[in-house]
């Protein structure tokens, strides 16, 4: 694939994920102008961070061809990895879906539905940059070891977000926090949602990553 083509495939997908992002906010002010129900405000926020781990992926991926030394990508991949729970966070918001005497409910469905799926493609697509940056720095079977475990530690980052309510600037904020990791991991609760989240994110990720490379795209 040359390099215009390329481009054109970057802009083509940043185009559609942005239309569909605005999508996602037109939805929710809609609703909360017609029905005057300040309910799902909170999605645009979340769709924001959502954001953050797509944008550092593109950042990783460009100064890895660029030249840039693995190590020097590091902090740049940590960052990456503490707001990666950010994307497929949205989807716990479907907790907020209550009947509402204005709105039908499969209206508020959609809602919720749009922004969520919005996170889940940022957030897969973001891993898809990083995981062809590790599999040329360290071959395939890293890559996907790595992809895997991070689709778990997302998972587990978005217990913490949605149990017990942790942003991910709290660690930067407080890393006293990290201390008390050992007893959040042994929680029951903790385990059965990283489980489950993680099962269901990497068989998703397993799908758009056969049709990426079903169509061709490259690592260039």
């Amino acid at each position: 694939m040359g390099s215009t083509d390329t481009s054109r495939r970057r802009r083509a997908i940043y185009a559609a994920l942005a239309l569909l992002s605005l999508f996602s906010v037109a939805l929710i002010v809609t609703r909360y102008v017609y029905s005057s129900e300040p309910l799902f405000g909170g999605l645009i926020w979340n769709l924001f961070l959502a954001w953050i781990p797509f944008g550092l992926s593109i950042l990783i991926y460009d100064r890895h061809r660029s030249g840039t030394r693995p190590l020097q990508l590091l902090p740049l991949a940590a960052l990456w990895l503490l707001f990666l729970p950010n994307a497929p966070y949205i989807i716990t918001d479907f907790k907020h879906l209550l009947p509402s005497p204005v709105v039908p409910l499969w209206v508020d469905i959609v809602v919720i539905a749009a922004p969520a799926w919005t996170g889940m493609l940022l957030g897969f697509l973001s891993l898809y940059l990083v995981q062809s940056v590790v599999r040329s720095l360290a071959g395939a079977r890293v890559a996907w070891v790595i992809a895997v475990a991070v689709l778990g530690l997302a998972s587990f980052g978005v217990y913490l977000g949605r149990v017990l309510r942790w942003n991910s600037w709290d660690v930067l904020a407080d890393p006293r926090l990290l201390s008390q990791l050992d007893g959040i991991v042994a929680d029951p609760r903790a385990i059965g949602m990283t489980v489950l989240l993680s099962s269901f994110l990497t068989l998703s990720y397993l799908v758009l990553y056969a049709f990426m490379r079903l169509e061709g795209v490259e690592d260039r």
